[in-house]
């Protein structure tokens, strides 16, 4: 740590209002996973220990249901916005042309623009090409906005690939094609990989673009807690979101863990 750090630490009050600020994040999750083993109907009324919940969870036909629904369009939704991210930044990385900076902010604005805009753009879309709104309209909305997530991870780890391996690829007259599956994409997997879990993480976890392009019958995991929780919290909704935390966290986890893997 810089002495230009280490003197931005010892500013008073800071550190206090770290704790705060991390208190306030993290506490309200601590205590729904918490409560998410109340045995009493109640969710914030404490009476005991108990897993009856998550075995109610698990026994919910409209909760299978939709973690179905969640599962596919995730699914999809990864597989093919991370082909679309690793062709693009294939593109950008190995050709040089004009307006290629303004192509690759374009590429990453979704991640700026607010989502609420992108949902009432995305629903607007739909309607206007005469599309039902359905399982169909999420998955491509779900590709849309997943491919800059995807996208990052592989152009990070482009950049930091040697161009030399490829070339001497080719004075052992390896053809373009041999070059790319024998060189460039096993050293490109650890970012493919760490771009197609946070693709995955993000639309397993969207609601507010789901909400508003999903149809009768397309109800995800995250619609389903929002509509469960108009009803009335009780602790069965702590434990479908304290799966779905523990879900998200081992994604997350995991895609970090790769990045760290491939600098080591």
């Amino acid at each position: 740590m810089t002495h230009r750090n280490t003197a931005l630490w010892r500013f008073p009050g800071l550190g206090l209002n770290f704790g705060i600020a991390l208190v306030f994040l993290y506490l309200p999750i601590v205590l729904l996973v918490l409560l998410s083993f109340n045995e009493n109907n109640v969710a914030t009324l404490w009476t005991g220990l108990s897993l009856r919940w998550y075995g109610i969870v698990f026994d919910n036909p409209n909760i299978l249901r939709a973690a179905g629904n969640s599962m596919l369009v995730a699914c999809v939704a990864t597989v093919v916005s991370t082909v679309f991210a690793g062709m693009a930044a294939l593109a950008m990385a190995r050709r040089n042309f004009k307006g290629q900076t303004v192509i690759s902010g374009m590429l990453g604005l979704p991640l700026l623009v607010p989502e609420i805009v992108t949902a009432v753009a995305s629903l607007l879309f739909f309607l206007s090409l005469g599309m039902d709104l359905g399982l169909r309209t999420v998955t491509i909305a779900h590709i849309v906005f997943c491919i800059p997530f995807a996208y990052l991870p592989i152009r990070a780890r482009l950049a930091n690939m040697d161009p030399r391996l490829v070339e001497a690829a080719a004075d052992l007259y390896a053809s373009p094609g041999q070059a790319f599956r024998r060189i460039t994409l096993p050293l490109l997997m650890p970012g493919i990989i760490s771009g197609a879990m946070l693709a995955f993480i993000v639309s397993l976890d969207d609601f507010v673009i789901t909400f508003f392009v999903a149809g009768p019958g397309a109800t995800t995991l995250p619609v389903y807690i929002f509509g469960m929780v108009r009803m009335g919290i009780t602790p069965e909704v702590n434990a479908l979101a304290a799966l779905l935390l523990i879900a998200s966290m081992v994604f997350v986890g995991l895609s970090w863990w790769i990045g760290q893997r491939d600098r080591r």
